[in-house]
């Protein structure tokens, strides 16, 4: 399935339980014109996926109860989101962990800490290469 997305209209999920990331993260990502929900557990994830219907997903992998693979797995089942792009954020940064987001379905894997600026570029970037 092909479509465009427009890049001023696009929705982004961002799911982290801390919620001082997903606050700072909406309110960046809000600025700059997406369209903006926020999860804080796993479980919360999948119901606001399938209320929001994201153009992209920001997902931590350690989370309270459902982690990050697992949400990740579980959406890509959903044939609306098989191509909806998921970028992982996370603080760990062993090689295991990065194939095992590719695994999951994931499609980018950025470390944390890390700049809102450079969060927005790959945003961009990756809604750019899906149109």
């Amino acid at each position: 399935m092909s479509y465009r997305i427009k890049l001023d209209t696009a929705k982004v999920l961002v799911v982290d339980d801390e919620t001082e990331i997903t606050e700072i993260v909406e309110s960046f990502l809000t600025e700059a014109g997406y369209k903006v929900a926020i999860a804080n557990s796993g479980s919360e994830a999948i119901k606001k996926a399938k209320e929001f219907k994201p153009d992209v997903i920001l997902l931590d992998i350690m989370m309270p109860g459902t982690d990050g693979y697992a949400v990740c797995q579980q959406i890509k089942k959903d044939p609306h989101f098989a191509n909806t792009p998921v970028i992982f954020l996370t603080g760990k940064d062993r090689q295991e962990d990065m194939g095992k987001s590719f695994k999951a379905g994931g499609d980018m894997y950025i470390k944390k800490p890390f700049s809102c600026e450079r969060l927005l570029e790959i945003v961009n970037i990756v809604l750019m290469s899906i149109n």
